[in-house]
């Protein structure tokens, strides 16, 4: 059986972690194996920071029309039940966006939201 030699291959696939390791610190992107381990780390973290940053940005938003509900008299639990009970679809991104640059605009919602609770 004829030895097969990994030369060029085994020298592609080091090339090709390296360059993804670009931007890590010291031996992180010199040396192969630190590269590799650091980078399957990197990756990892990606994927899950990836997943934690919808639940941020969902946090943010909440607290922000919080903040706006407050101004007009309203706790967000019920205005969230207000919104539903208007049916209103609107999501916590828009709400918040509204909450954040037009307050005119978040009180005529807030005064449709009480005027649902009542009624």
């Amino acid at each position: 059986m004829a030895r097969v030699k990994t030369g060029v291959v085994r020298h592609r696939k080091h090339k090709k972690i390296l360059k993804l390791a670009r931007g890590f610190y010291s031996g992180r992107r010199k040396h192969f194996r630190k590269a590799k381990e650091q980078l399957e780390r990197s990756l990892v973290y990606a994927y899950r920071d990836r997943r934690a940053k919808k639940r941020d940005f969902r946090r943010l938003w909440i607290v922000r029309i919080n903040a706006a509900c407050r101004q007009n008299d309203l706790s967000y639990s019920s205005f969230i039940n207000g919104l539903k009970k208007a049916k209103i679809e609107l999501d916590r991104k828009v709400l918040a966006e509204l909450a954040m640059n037009d307050s005119e605009g978040f009180a005529k919602l807030a005064k449709t939201v009480k005027q649902a609770l009542k009624g």
